[in-house]
């Protein structure tokens, strides 16, 4: 006798389709970087070689040291412009402390000393002065930039100490120094976002700072600490670059901020706070490297790329917008 069994294939569930949705929404950015690095690997000349890909890591490793903490600030619901005239002043202060005492320990403690005031300085201002962090730290940037080009005297001041040198161009397992740095911020703040009580109240207060004050989160003390912590990352990406160009600039990292949100906000941090996560701020980072790489491999007008960065940061806040109001009507 001859059965004849049918099969018919079973539907995905809504439970699995939701899901799916779900992964491919989370990690959309992600993907879509990957298809951009094969497509740039084909399409542009030298772009995929070894020295390039080092490169172009090196050249957003201050971006993604700063991003690791100004993605605290954002998920808090503040933000930072004084980063780029903090590294300009740590690296000059570095140099004429350097210069003065012989001593690298010395300059090097000097600049995240200074980070560290700046940066709690403009915790105080915020979250105890009450004073709003757009004209907080624009203040901020504007009287620290204005320290470095008092203390230089609008001049470079120049690094002979070699073994300063080998905080910015020392080779460890083929990559420099300042990669492996920025890699381990990214591991230390991550673990700091997603495992510890301060990251978990950090995003309480960025998502209701009233709800996290009434559940007992010390909302003005956690604030002045992220700046703090904003500061120090600042001041010691501002040695790195004193060490890597051999001198303390005081127009250095100008616009610098503006790269460290886009970057930020590209990996999904929210502008509205309270939402963060460190894998999608390496992957901002390295959307920001890779398109300023590609248009210095096509020899592209610096005019130019002035006009695409301001695109990407458009495009990172809109983004965030649509994300935000998607989330509130679902």
């Amino acid at each position: 006798m001859n059965t004849t069994t049918s099969t018919t294939a079973a539907s995905p569930s809504p439970a699995m389709t939701h899901t799916s949705r779900a992964l491919l929404k989370e990690h959309s950015m992600t993907l879509g970087y990957l298809v951009l690095f094969v497509v740039l690997s084909f399409s542009v000349e030298n772009f995929f070689s070894s020295a390039n890909i080092v490169g172009l890591l090196l050249s957003v490793a201050q971006i993604g040291m700063v991003a690791c903490t100004m993605m605290l600030c954002l998920a808090s619901r503040d933000f930072d412009l004084s980063v780029g005239s903090t590294i300009a002043f740590a690296g000059v202060l570095g140099a004429m402390v350097l210069e003065s005492t012989g001593s690298v320990p010395i300059a090097i403690g000097a600049g995240l000393l200074a980070g560290a005031l700046i940066g709690a300085g403009n915790g105080v201002l915020i979250a105890y002065l009450r004073v709003n962090a757009l004209i907080a730290t624009l203040a901020t940037m504007l009287m620290v930039r204005g320290l470095a080009f008092i203390a230089s005297q609008g001049q470079a001041v120049g690094i002979a100490d070699e073994s300063f040198f080998a905080f910015g161009d020392t080779v460890v397992l083929g990559l420099p120094l300042p990669i492996w740095m920025t890699v381990v911020c990214f591991i230390i703040f991550g673990v700091l976002l997603n495992h510890t009580v301060f990251g978990r109240n950090t995003l309480a207060i960025g998502g209701n700072p009233e709800a996290a004050r009434l559940a007992g989160v010390r909302v003005e003390r956690l604030r002045v600490w992220i700046f703090l912590l904003q500061g120090v990352v600042a001041a010691l990406a501002g040695l790195i670059l004193s060490a890597r160009i051999t001198s303390g600039q005081p127009n250095a990292a100008t616009g610098f901020e503006l790269d460290v949100i886009s970057a930020c906000v590209l990996g999904g941090v929210s502008l509205a706070g309270g939402k963060a996560r460190i894998f999608g701020v390496v992957i901002g980072v390295l959307i920001m490297g890779t398109v300023e790489n590609v248009m210095n491999l096509l020899n592209v007008d610096a005019f130019y790329q002035y006009l695409v960065r301001g695109l990407i940061l458009l495009a990172a806040v809109l983004l965030d917008q649509l994300k935000t109001r998607g989330e509130r009507r679902s």
